[in-house]
C-alpha cells in the first residue's frame, strides 16, 4: 500500500491533508481494506465542533462497524455528501475523492505520524 507524503495518519487509520488552517480527513487505504465492501457511513451536521480524537462518525462494512475519530479539534465546514450516498467510493479512492470532512482547526492537531511512520506502523500490524 503507498500513503500520500503530504498526509499525516493516526494509529486509528485516519487520514488528514492540512491546508490554510482547514483539514480534510479520510480513512486510509489499510482501513478500508481491512474492512471490506463499505455499505453504510454516517457523517457529522456542518457547524459541529470537534474535539481532538472525538468520534464524529461511523462507517459500515459488511464484516464490521467502526467508530470514525477526528485527529484534530475544530469546526465542521464540509462533509463529503457524495459518500452517503455512495459509501462504496471509499473502497475505490480513500485517499482523495473519498474524503469524509473538511474542518477548520483549533490549534496544532497532535500524534500524528509521517506516511513513513505510518507505513512502518501498518507492516508491524501483522
Amino acid at each position: 500500500m503507498r500513503f500520500p507524503a503530504e498526509f499525516k495518519y493516526t494509529k486509528d487509520h485516519e487520514w488528514l491533508k492540512i491546508e490554510n488552517k482547514v483539514a480534510t480527513i479520510g480513512i486510509t487505504d489499510h482501513a478500508q481494506s481491512a474492512l471490506g465492501d463499505i455499505v453504510y457511513i454516517d457523517l457529522p451536521k456542518v457547524g459541529r465542533e470537534l474535539k481532538e480524537h472525538e468520534v464524529f462518525g461511523v462507517v459500515e462494512s459488511i464484516k464490521a462497524v467502526s467508530d470514525l475519530y477526528s485527529p484534530a479539534a475544530g469546526r465542521v465546514i464540509e462533509i463529503n455528501s457524495a459518500l452517503v450516498a455512495d459509501p462504496s467510493q471509499v473502497n475505490r479512492d480513500p485517499h482523495a475523492g473519498a474524503w469524509m470532512i473538511k474542518i477548520e482547526l483549533k490549534g496544532e492537531p497532535t500524534g500524528l505520524m509521517s506516511a513513513d511512520a505510518y507505513q512502518t506502523y501498518v507492516a508491524n500490524l501483522k
